[in-house]
């Protein structure tokens, strides 16, 4: 199971999808090296891009050993997204993603992310500025939707592959859903049956029974994985590997769980500052220390702990805990 996209061929198809606070530099460097097909930047203003907002630049920032990388824009003007987009191929982005997926209130409002699948002639401008201004492969990534009774992703599809938009991601709920219940794979068929460039399933892929169901029922030729990489970024790794030979790795051991989130730990504290980055790193912290024995008092303490040092020294001494009761348990 292979895809291209224009000039660029992913052998695995599995990407990591673009998460708000969650895909930053950091991550997206784990993940890629634990494995991966494609990386995605978190969603970018381009407005704030095109104005070199330093939080925006710092969202694009890439380095090589993560591409290919894409760069994931929202914005409702044409130009304006030409220009971040522009100013991303110069920054060393290998792909640009235009979002039309986002439910936030806030996009929403500003005409920009899932409120443009309303508007398929406007839609289409934005696409075409975006293609026509750089010369790498431009994606895009959607809902099925604005609502139940206006799915037309299958339509807004052919007129972004008319556009030149070289890969479709469908979220398998509508705008009005946002997250809840469940994401419907099955009309993602509908969009791949109406255009020729590949389609890829996103929503509510966390297990590798769900990779399959999900491109069974969508006849999709790759997966995007968002929620499910968190506290688990040898996920994609899994899910290549089972697509390769149906095999299940098993998650990697405390004693390595322990060093990967001790280094995602520290790239954070790099990348945003000692201060900012421990703050940011909590939620990390939660989700990779979810269902381990004795973490939830780990949890409680680690996320008060104001001291970056401590905070480390914590982490540390709780996953060696954890790996020396684990030896135990497979010795016994």
């Amino acid at each position: 199971m292979s895809i291209k996209i224009g000039p660029i061929e992913l052998s695995d198809p599995v990407i990591l999808a673009p998460m708000s606070g969650v895909t930053d530099l950091p991550f997206r460097r784990l993940v890629k090296r634990q494995g991966a097909g494609l990386v995605v930047s978190e969603m970018i203003a381009s407005a704030a891009m095109i104005r070199e907002n330093r939080r925006s630049l710092r969202m694009a920032s890439n380095e090589p050993d993560e591409q290919p990388m894409a760069v994931q824009l929202a914005g409702c003007e044409p130009g304006v997204m030409a220009e971040a987009a522009k100013l991303n191929e110069d920054r060393g982005a290998a792909l640009i993603d235009i979002n039309f997926g986002c439910p936030v209130k806030k996009i929403v409002n500003g005409h920009a992310g899932s409120s443009l699948m309303r508007d398929e002639v406007h839609a289409a401008k934005i696409l075409e500025a975006t293609v026509k201004s750089v010369k790498l492969p431009v994606t895009l990534k959607m809902r099925t939707g604005w609502d139940d009774a206006n799915r037309n992703a299958p339509s807004l599809a052919r007129v972004a592959e008319a556009s030149g938009i070289k890969m479709i991601t469908i979220h398998g709920r509508t705008r009005c859903q946002f997250y809840d219940g469940r994401a419907d794979w099955a009309f993602v068929r509908a969009v791949k049956a109406a255009v020729k460039i590949p389609i890829v399933v996103n929503g509510d892929i966390t297990a590798l029974e769900e990779v399959d169901t999900a491109l069974e029922q969508s006849g999709a030729d790759g997966v995007m994985i968002g929620r499910g990489a968190c506290g688990r970024p040898w996920f994609l790794k899994q899910v290549m590997h089972y697509r390769r030979t149906g095999e299940r790795l098993p998650d990697p051991p405390l004693a390595e769980q322990r060093a990967i989130v001790l280094e995602h730990y520290r790239a954070m504290l790099a990348h945003y500052g000692r201060e900012q980055g421990s703050r940011m790193a909590r939620k990390h912290l939660g989700w990779y220390s979810k269902g381990l024995p004795q973490s939830a008092e780990y949890r409680s303490a680690v996320m008060r702990e104001p001291d970056p040092g401590k905070a480390e020294a914590m982490i540390a001494d709780f996953y060696s805990a954890a790996a020396e009761r684990q030896i135990e348990r497979k010795a016994a």
